[in-house]
């Protein structure tokens, strides 16, 4: 079974979702979960603001996580969330990836669907695409 399970997250509905079977999957497997948060360094909102609801976001699916007894760790960056997936993917040495096909809505919804399209063509690892 997976033993780092990484789940990109932007905390909309879609991504929680996402979240919560990254988690039971961890559990299920007596694994652990790496909860990606990326600051878009296209958005221009004042850093410490991304950085405060990033970290949010983060603690909220960490939470969820030592509710059920699994371990949680985060990861906050700034970057680009469709070309730093990759990357990360392979730094924490995650063996599979749970990602919801879509994020907030309006734009960043687009931009998340982008992301998960980004994720299946360029890491390595199986893929759980949620819907």
């Amino acid at each position: 079974m997976f033993k780092t399970i990484m789940v990109p997250t932007d905390g909309s509905e879609y991504a929680e979702k996402a979240e919560d079977m990254a988690i039971n999957l961890a559990k299920e497997s007596q694994g652990k979960v790496v909860a990606v948060h990326i600051m878009d360094s296209k958005v221009i909102y004042p850093y410490e603001v991304l950085e405060d609801q990033g970290n949010a976001i983060l603690d909220k699916v960490a939470n969820k996580g030592e509710d059920l007894g699994v371990k949680v760790e985060k990861v906050l960056i700034f970057g680009n969330p469709t070309h730093d997936m990759a990357k990360i993917v392979k730094k924490t040495y995650s063996d599979l990836v749970v990602v919801a096909t879509h994020g907030k809505t309006g734009l960043e919804k687009i931009l998340m669907g982008s992301v998960a399209e980004s994720i299946i063509k360029t890491v390595d690892v199986p893929v759980l695409l949620l819907k």
